[in-house]
């Protein structure tokens, strides 16, 4: 998914853990037009940066596509991270300029890879009434940040533990492990509680973790969480400790090990300085444009009518905040 504001604010972000575990706050952002779906974005901000190597959290829905319009995200680019896109309800259609076309369903991983450079387009599917779901960004490391684009696709089996359904899309949980590889030690799982379950789940204690409540009520290590709220705990827990309300809950489960890296997001960009996203935006420009000597993101697919422009930069330069 494109970061679509018109105004996208640079995060110069400290890959280190916070020292103890807080509720972070959703803002709501619209994907574009008059009726815009909107979405709720808890990572980055000014109070976390990244979870593990997580650096993007968007969540949206459910929404009704008769009245919001559904997603409709014309190609754009990424550079230096994965998208991982997590559906609940609904269906999207996936193109980039690897040749890759998949459907993203729900309950099935689709990974892509930017690297050096990639552009991609969603769009909901004519079959969907009902979109709901998520879209997240990985920091790509310093070694493996210019590695050659790719896309993969998963569907990991449910796995039923204490009355909870879980999937594990990414890394290892409950003695499941998921079949795709990523560039830093990392865990996803989608975890669906029944009303005043509670479970305790062992987890690695150098990553730090993010619970994101979708739907009821939960308590996560401790702090009560509202629908599109993220709890975050900090490294050295052995255990995440999860009790859903009387409705239920259910809620997706980020971790990973501190990036330990600088990094520098800016729209749908993730560099290390400010020339790099000067020249990842001028290049894209050109090859929109037709006129760019040769291809970073490559070639656009033909059933792009129309890609997304890249926003006008700051006039000071890109810098850390706070």
């Amino acid at each position: 998914m494109s970061n679509v504001e018109v105004r996208p604010v640079e995060m110069a972000c400290d890959g280190t853990a916070g020292s103890r575990g807080k509720v972070l706050n959703a803002r709501d952002v619209p994907l574009g037009g008059p009726r815009a779906m909107r979405v709720r974005r808890t990572l980055p901000q000014r109070a976390q940066s990244l979870i593990g190597a997580w650096c993007f959290v968007d969540h949206y829905g459910p929404d009704d596509v008769s009245t919001t319009g559904g997603m409709r995200v014309d190609g754009h680019p990424h550079t230096g991270l994965q998208t991982v896109s997590w559906l609940f309800r609904g269906e999207i259609e996936h193109r980039d300029t690897t040749g890759a076309h998949a459907l993203v369903r729900p309950g099935e991983l689709n990974l892509m890879t930017a690297g050096r450079g990639i552009a991609h387009s969603e769009h909901s599917t004519s079959a969907t009434t009902t979109l709901h779901g998520v879209q997240l960004w990985v920091a790509l490391p310093e070694r493996d940040r210019f590695t050659a684009p790719g896309f993969e696709h998963y569907a990991p089996p449910v796995r039923e533990h204490e009355g909870a359904r879980v999937l594990v899309f990414l890394g290892s949980l409950l003695g499941e492990t998921s079949l795709v590889r990523t560039s830093t030690p990392l865990l996803g799982a989608e975890i669906s509680l029944p009303p005043g379950q509670e479970l305790v789940l062992p987890v690695e204690p150098e990553f730090e973790h993010g619970v994101l409540l979708d739907t009821g009520s939960v308590t996560a290590a401790g702090i009560d969480a509202e629908p599109g709220q993220l709890v975050h705990q900090p490294v050295g827990c052995r255990e995440l400790a999860l009790r859903a309300g009387q409705q239920g809950a259910r809620v997706l489960v980020l971790g990973g090990t501190p990036l330990g890296e600088q990094i520098l997001m800016w729209w749908n960009f993730v560099g290390r300085s400010h020339e790099e996203i000067v020249e990842y935006r001028d290049r894209w420009q050109a090859e929109r444009a037709g006129t760019a000597a040769d291809s970073r993101f490559g070639p656009f697919p033909e059933q792009w009518r129309s890609t997304l422009p890249a926003p006008e930069l700051p006039a000071t330069r890109l810098r850390s905040r706070g």
